[in-house]
């Protein structure tokens, strides 16, 4: 789990779900669900998911196993898992094209656009609604933060 080895109890703990998927035996990706307030790094905002509502992240595929569909097949599965739980709605963010693109078919759609910089030691944000103003409206509920540009200090955070 590289670098977050050691917060794996802590996020169970909290009850957080964890999701695999395995190739022939080997672990080939992994992700996790979440129904309360997680820390999202890249955009460095706390999302708080409303009642059913969760949030999937940290979704990693094992180098060796890119392009073979991993990351869909995880999605999908916890998407399906999320509804079988009672979810209404599970939010994801993605930082990588080909994410992007394995998003929409798994029924996801785009909510907010974010355009960050880091420049000493501030966190610069340009935050943009998707064409679905009220897809939009819930996501910036979600994440406590409007349309436009948001300049702060830097706050990393590891969870």
């Amino acid at each position: 789990m590289g670098p977050d080895a050691d917060l794996v109890t802590e996020r169970l703990a909290r009850g957080v779900r964890c999701f695999v998927v395995r190739m022939e035996g080997a672990l080939a990706g992994y992700g996790w669900l979440s129904t309360g307030p997680e820390w999202i790094g890249e955009i460095q905002l706390e999302l708080k998911p409303r009642q059913r509502e969760g949030y999937i992240w940290n979704c990693v595929t094992v180098p060796e196993h890119r392009l073979k569909g991993v990351f869909r097949s995880l999605v999908l599965g916890m998407a399906s898992a999320a509804r079988r739980s009672g979810l209404r709605r599970a939010w994801i963010g993605t930082v990588a094209v080909p994410a992007e693109k394995a998003l929409e078919p798994a029924g996801f759609r785009p909510a907010l656009h974010f355009d960050i910089n880091s420049v000493a030691g501030l966190h610069l944000m340009r935050v943009r609604r998707s064409t679905n103003p009220d897809l939009a409206t819930d996501a910036s509920s979600a994440l406590g933060v409007r349309a436009g540009l948001v300049i702060r200090r830097s706050h990393p955070r590891r969870h």
